[in-house]
């Protein structure tokens, strides 16, 4: 290219229009949009991630969103024995006398997951002695009282189960057949559980009192119960225990635990071994 051709051509280039410097600024903010606009989405993107990745899991897995038990224990599932061939269940309108025709000993509440159970109240071929159940009173005098009480009505036998939770707390459970249930409802009130207090302390104990917190929406149809638990101040361990009226059947459920016997696992074994029973 000669000399005379390239000035030529610096002047053509001078000549044509150049963009003004608005434009040039806007194009420079457009670029500068886009590329925020592509970080918002990636942001976005990633937040949308995290928040899937939470409602995927289940509450007790995200911090601070965990539900604490409640208390209750986890029982196997209840089934009542099957009853002997042509017997009717102890509420029947042909059964007036109340009589549990299943075996008594199949009526016991189950232990709960984990728990250790009790051998000494498996008794012999799982009758216990009625010494063995006089042992939950704390003055020997009641306790023999108690157990002329028991002879004269005419107390066919007891069951029992017992076990210890992890948490220390000690479970018993007995059960006492009589020959009606009109034996058992006359038994209840006046010689073992009068409202306020019971009849006769169990031993650990100074005073028991009335529950007044057991839940109405616990009671079972065609039991009667009567729950009570230790007033303060009490000893090295606290003791809530309940009586159970339900046809020819007397039970006896105590709960004691060094500290404090919570409510939640005694209520509740009360309710479960009552359904048993109805």
């Amino acid at each position: 290219m000669t000399e005379q051709q390239q000035q030529q051509q610096q002047q053509e280039q001078q000549l044509q229009p150049q963009p003004p410097a608005e434009v040039r600024k806007d194009r420079r903010v457009l670029r500068a949009v886009l590329r925020w606009a592509a970080a918002v989405t990636v942001f976005a993107a990633v937040g949308t991630s995290a928040a899937y990745g939470i409602t995927r899991l289940e509450r007790t897995e995200v911090p601070g969103l965990a539900t604490e038990s409640d208390g209750r224990w986890a029982y196997p599932t209840l089934t009542k024995p099957p009853l002997p061939s042509g017997r009717p269940g102890p509420f029947a309108e042909t059964n007036l006398a109340g009589t549990h025709h299943a075996d008594l000993r199949a009526l016991l509440l189950p232990a709960p997951e984990g728990a250790k159970e009790d051998a000494g109240l498996r008794g012999t071929d799982g009758w216990l002695a009625t010494k063995d159940l006089l042992a939950e009173y704390a003055d020997k005098e009641d306790g023999e009282e108690l157990r002329q009480k028991l002879t004269d009505h005419g107390l066919r036998h007891i069951a029992a189960r017992g076990w210890t939770t992890q948490d220390g707390t000690r479970t018993r459970i007995y059960l006492l057949q009589f020959d009606t249930a009109s034996v058992t409802d006359e038994f209840l009130g006046p010689y073992l559980a009068p409202y306020a207090q019971p009849k006769y302390q169990l031993s650990g104990t100074e005073l028991s009192v009335h529950d007044e917190k057991f839940p109405d929406d616990a009671n079972v149809d065609h039991v009667q119960r009567v729950a009570y638990v230790e007033h303060k101040p009490y000893g090295p361990e606290h003791v809530r225990h309940a009586y159970l009226a339900a046809g020819d059947t007397l039970a006896l459920v105590v709960q004691s635990r060094k500290g404090e016997a919570h409510p939640v696992p005694f209520h509740q074994t009360v309710t479960l071994q009552s359904q048993l029973l109805s």
